[in-house]
């Protein structure tokens, strides 16, 4: 695998507390793919991690918040931040970058996260002799999604990495093209390399409050429902007749960072800027399949959306039963702060169970030719997806 001695590996993960970075430190701490794959592994997080992170304990994890990659006074501030910070930053040899800023504005989104990848990137390559590969997570975005009505690729179905770039005026407002744009310049005559994954919507866990964990929607909105509604209700789903055939592939945060670390171990396969789709399983699937699976886990029958309508939307119920939720927090000792905040976006999830209402499943080729090259494609079903999640947030006690 990529080092040669895989004792001197030090992966440092920005965005450690995030839905995939999360994973991938859980992913190296459980050993994947072997025990001795890194030695080292540092965890950066804006935040300071919460009380349930669930990672396993080790002597090879350290987990470092407070250091700002917008630093006001410039690179040279950062580097000699993270110096100070960061013990052994110089041995980094694997940087997985999942730090990501909203802005509503297009143009303030891509200057942002280009500077965010540019500070993140530099500061390693300046500090650490060591860096061999950075790791990019873009999306389905890459394929023009966020178009919805006028997704460009509605007739190439399944989506492949060889699809060009999307039509103008979705193609300058995607932060992805600039981020590997510079990546691919930065990259070019350097002794690191780096790839782009694809995932769709990623279902897992996050120990932090997060506005893009639909998995975290869901299961607050689905213990609220069953402490309401009863045990054995029927829940409508909350999208269309439309949204609830479409074929889409999910993408587990734990496959995402198995192949994550898996492409940064086999430079040869996965490198020089390959851009790979990662998902659960070649086999696209539908809200229709999934919607009840999802609910059993509450003790709840999982039904089609009204004729004509949609099913309760998961914020508004929630506000709606914000008491009854609080009191439901009390009595089984939750950790608090996951319902009725700013931190609480419900239009998200609106976006992926609503919004979108045409195919989109993804070419999984590609994925699986990297993963068969020096280690075992795995593939897992959508149970098992979401079932893994929502048993995380009850074990971190943000549901019961």
């Amino acid at each position: 695998m990529g080092s040669t001695d895989q004792t001197k590996n030090h992966a440092l993960i920005y965005g450690a507390t995030g839905i995939q970075g999360w994973a991938i430190v859980n992913e190296i701490l459980k050993g994947y793919p072997s025990p001795d794959s890194f030695s080292k592994v540092t965890a950066l997080a804006n935040r300071p991690p919460s009380e349930h992170m669930l990672w396993p304990k080790s002597d090879k994890l350290q987990v470092i918040s407070g250091i700002d990659l917008l630093n006001k006074d410039g690179q040279e501030a950062l580097e000699k931040q993270m110096r100070e910070k960061v013990p052994g930053i110089e041995t980094v040899t694997h940087v997985f970058f999942f730090a990501y800023i909203f802005k509503e504005d297009p143009t303030e989104e891509t200057g942002i996260n280009v500077q965010l990848l540019e500070r993140a990137t530099l500061a390693v390559e300046h500090l650490s002799p060591a860096l061999q590969f950075v790791l990019l997570p873009t999306g389905t975005k890459a394929y023009g999604v966020q178009a919805l009505s006028e997704f460009p690729f509605a007739d190439k179905m399944p989506l492949s990495e060889d699809l060009p770039r999307i039509p103008e005026p979705y193609r300058s407002q995607n932060f992805y093209y600039n981020q590997t744009d510079w990546l691919d310049s930065q990259a070019k005559s350097k002794s690191w390399t780096w790839c782009e994954l694809r995932p769709d919507v990623v279902v897992g866990f996050v120990p932090n409050n997060n506005f893009y964990c639909l998995a975290q929607t869901l299961a607050t909105y689905l213990a609220c429902y069953r402490e309401v509604e009863g045990e054995g209700a029927e829940c409508a789903f909350p999208g269309t007749e439309q949204s609830w055939p479409i074929l889409s592939n999910d993408s587990s945060q734990d496959i995402v960072a198995r192949f994550a670390i898996h492409c940064v171990l086999n430079p040869k396969a996965s490198g020089q800027g390959r851009a790979l789709n990662v998902s659960d399983n070649s086999q696209p699937s539908s809200w229709s399949k999934k919607w009840p699976v999802i609910c059993e886990f509450f003790g709840l029958k999982g039904t089609a959306p009204p004729a004509g309508g949609s099913g309760p939307q998961p914020g508004q119920y929630l506000t709606d039963h914000l008491e009854q939720w609080k009191a439901l927090e009390k009595k089984n000792g939750l950790a608090t702060g996951r319902v009725g905040n700013d931190r609480s976006f419900a239009g998200f999830q609106y976006f992926i169970m609503t919004m979108f209402n045409f195919d989109r499943q993804l070419d999984l080729t590609k994925m699986h030719a990297v993963w068969k090259d020096g280690g075992k494609v795995q593939e897992i079903d959508p149970k098992t997806a979401w079932w893994t999640a929502f048993e995380r947030f009850r074990e971190a006690k943000i549901i019961p």
